[in-house]
């Protein structure tokens, strides 16, 4: 049974905002891989072509502009025994799981057709989750600083999540390794067989780590969401009036801080994913990393942990946005690092990886912060409370962002010629894929950095936002009491 979300004080109890944001980890075990090694997996082990499957999963991305305004709009509106957003919740998560499993363990002679058809059905699981979740985590508080506990306690599951699934690769080299040199018995020979087939002939490939991640899921996702639909009580609506979504559309037009914040999620969302689809190539390629890119991935993610803290005490001293900014210029100086970096020197590349895991963190969670505050500034404007639609459309932009940023990054890499299955490659691919992993990213980053030095909606304003809000609603109260 759910208990108060509150203590005596008025404030979110800490029970609550870490419950709450334990679903975060199942859903990066899954956003992960995706963009990780999906790709090279799909390349190298299955045998479709680069550029028709960056088309693929950019049409399935696309499916989401009509999924994600439905789904938003109809979970701020429609109310239940249950909640608003639990119920979605509920449902989206068999969907997650069918799909993934579909895409990560595909049968034998799986095509483009099998991938195309399974991811669109996972994007809508995941938009069925996503979605409501985020706008339920918005209104578990309406204070600026809490909110950002909120986010930060979902953005540390999320990281908590991204460190199992990198950690996923290396137990599989390291279980695939020990099964080689006949080193397994009892429960470990079991697995072992499963994963790589007998003797080994599936070999110690993608393949295995997707199906591990793939069980991670399966585990976790029901687990996470049953018990905090159980345990952690949704706020209650809103005396205001809901609109129809196209009208909020409309209102949103004139959002300034909500319009600078979307094209800052669109352009750093792009840079994030044009990097990642292209980091396994970066690290096999020209670093020449093999067995230890698992262990990469988990440094970065480790140590993206440890950073939340940091920069969710750097956003109370000086601003949201201005600590994205910060964590935008430093990311780009440590990727610029990269550039002058060749095959063998992994300790370098690890110290630059893991400062760029640092800023990762306040990538995570200051973003969708501020989109809190910018529902606030709509609520105080038009009466109107349109959360759901507000991440709908936050999730729309992160999404076409993220198939923008993968679709371009592995169309370019074929249009230079470079061939995933090959082993050797020659000076100007090298180059090419240097280029691409390294300034792609960096010229977003600081875009992404220009458009959120002069984002408007501080903590002082908010507050001034947030205590004319109340005022109405006490006002509202009074009046309706009267008569």
């Amino acid at each position: 049974m759910s208990q108060s979300n509150t203590d005596a004080n008025g404030v979110l109890k800490r029970s609550t905002i870490l419950l709450h944001g334990s679903i975060g980890m199942p859903l990066a075990i899954i956003g992960y891989p995706l963009v990780v090694y999906l790709p090279p997996f799909y390349a190298q082990e299955v045998g479709l072509n680069m550029a028709l499957m960056a088309l693929v999963l950019v049409i399935a991305r696309l499916s989401d502009v009509v999924t994600d305004p439905l789904i938003g709009t109809l979970s701020d509106r429609w109310r239940t025994r249950f909640g608003r957003r639990k119920p979605w919740l509920v449902m989206g998560v068999p969907l997650m799981l069918v799909g993934t499993v579909m895409i990560f363990m595909p049968p034998d002679g799986a095509g483009i057709g099998h991938l195309l058809l399974w991811t669109v059905l996972m994007y809508l699981g995941w938009t069925m989750v996503t979605l409501p979740y985020g706008a339920w985590g918005a209104e578990l508080s309406n204070q600026y600083h809490q909110r950002s506990r909120v986010v930060a306690s979902r953005e540390g599951f999320v990281l908590i999540g991204l460190f199992l699934a990198a950690l996923a690769p290396a137990l599989v080299q390291a279980l695939g390794a020990r099964y080689q040199a006949g080193q397994t018995d009892g429960w470990l020979m079991e697995t072992a067989v499963l994963l790589f087939g007998k003797d080994g002939e599936l070999g110690i490939g993608y393949g295995p780590i997707l199906a591990v991640m793939a069980w991670m899921l399966l585990i976790l996702l029901p687990l996470t969401v049953f018990w905090v639909v159980g345990a952690v009580k949704e706020a209650p609506p809103q005396s205001a009036q809901r609109t129809d979504w196209k009208k909020g559309l409309r209102v949103m037009k004139n959002n300034g801080p909500f319009k600078r914040m979307i094209l800052m999620l669109l352009v750093v969302v792009t840079g994030e994913a044009f990097r990642n689809a292209l980091s396994v190539f970066f690290m096999q390629h020209v670093i020449q990393i093999q067995g230890q890119i698992g262990l990469m991935y988990l440094l970065y993610f480790g140590i993206g942990i440890v950073g939340i803290p940091f920069w969710l005490h750097v956003g109370k001293r000086i601003g949201k946005h201005r600590a994205f900014c910060a964590a935008l210029a430093i990311s780009s100086t440590s990727i610029l690092g990269m550039f002058f970096l060749g095959a063998g020197q992994l300790l370098p590349f690890a110290v630059l990886f893991a400062i760029k895991g640092f800023c990762f963190a306040a990538f995570q969670f200051l973003p969708l912060s501020m989109l809190a505050d910018i529902v606030d500034l709509d609520t105080a404007r038009s009466r109107e409370h349109r959360t759901g639609l507000f991440f709908a459309i936050s999730g729309m932009a992160q999404k076409a962002a993220m198939a923008l940023g993968l679709g371009l990054s592995l169309g370019l890499l074929s249009l230079v010629g470079f061939d995933a299955k090959a082993v050797e490659h020659s000076a100007h691919q090298l180059l090419s894929l240097r280029v691409l992993y390294i300034l792609g990213p960096v010229l977003l980053y600081m875009t992404a950095f220009f458009i959120a030095w002069r984002y408007p909606l501080t903590a002082a304003r908010q507050e001034r936002i947030h205590g004319w809000v109340v005022r109405r609603e006490a006002r509202l109260s009074v009046t309706a009491v009267s008569r």
